[in-house]
């Protein structure tokens, strides 16, 4: 089995104001915007041997994304043998208390999407303690964008995994997923899945930076934490497929050197690793 835990679903360019777009252009290759739509038969060809995706917008007003939780709801009904639906709330806004309630209660969405440095907000806030309440006694999984960005009024600081620590000793019950292994901190991300068992990482979005990631999972198999990654792809940045290949081509790059390699077993686990079943799902 193979389940990806990292797939956007949105509108694109309706869901993204103008200053968004502008600045995914400037990141770009030429200058060129990127190509961010989403469909699901795009999605499929390059993801033929995925078996279950978990797909989500997000809402960030500070950077200018916002996703109503009702497109998400649809494409997921629309595609329900393969796809579980998350919902997203912006916390700075009024209102995202009942709109937690309602993407779960009545949309039927099966966990939450935050994007806390988009949105300028810090998770372990205690005037987020409400949230993690409503996921701890409902069982909704919290994946969290963590890492880096290119948006520039989006706050780095909001996004470290330490402030996961703070969430998880509060709410030890509740299933967190730092996205993208919060890349470039990853140190930070191991030592805090390592230390909270409910407390995981996605590698979604990585193998296009493959030296870079070769460290991150070093780390990552040095703190014997392997069991502790779920695979994702960030599709529509990447596909499912280009991350399987890219994952198993690592270990490559260290041909005719003394450098360390990772354990290919692993990798395999990582990719065909039962994620619903950890996550309650």
């Amino acid at each position: 089995m193979i389940v990806d835990v990292h797939s956007h679903v949105w509108r694109y360019p309706d869901d993204f104001t103008d200053e968004f777009r502008r600045q995914a252009r400037f990141v770009a290759r030429a200058g060129q915007e990127l190509d961010l739509r989403v469909t699901y038969e795009a999605y499929r060809q390059g993801a033929q041997s995925c078996d279950k995706t978990i797909v989500f917008g997000g809402k960030a007003r500070l950077s200018g994304v916002w996703v109503d939780d009702e497109y998400v709801a649809q494409y997921a009904r629309d595609h329900a043998d393969t796809c579980i639906g998350f919902l997203s709330v912006d916390p700075t806004q009024p209102g995202w208390e009942k709109e937690l309630e309602h993407g779960h209660q009545q949309l039927g969405l099966k966990g939450i999407k935050l994007l806390s440095m988009y949105a300028g907000f810090y998770p372990h806030d205690e005037k987020l303690d409400p949230l993690w309440r409503y996921a701890t006694e409902h069982r909704l999984p919290v994946l969290l964008h963590t890492g880096t960005t290119f948006v520039a009024q989006a706050p780095l600081d909001c996004t470290l995994p330490r402030h996961l620590d703070v969430v998880a000793t509060r709410f030890p019950q509740v299933k967190i997923i730092m996205a993208h292994l919060s890349h470039p901190y990853e140190g930070e991300c191991a030592v805090v899945i390592r230390k909270h068992p409910n407390v995981y990482a996605d590698v979604s979005a990585l193998h296009y930076r493959p030296f870079q990631l070769y460290h991150s999972l070093m780390l990552v198999q040095e703190y014997g934490v392997w069991h502790k990654l779920l695979f994702g792809s960030d599709y529509p940045f990447t596909t499912i497929d280009a991350s399987i290949q890219g994952l198993f081509d690592l270990n490559k790059m260290l041909d005719g050197t003394a450098l360390p390699r990772l354990r290919e077993k692993e990798i395999a686990a990582l990719i065909h690793r039962d994620s619903l079943d950890l996550l309650g799902l």
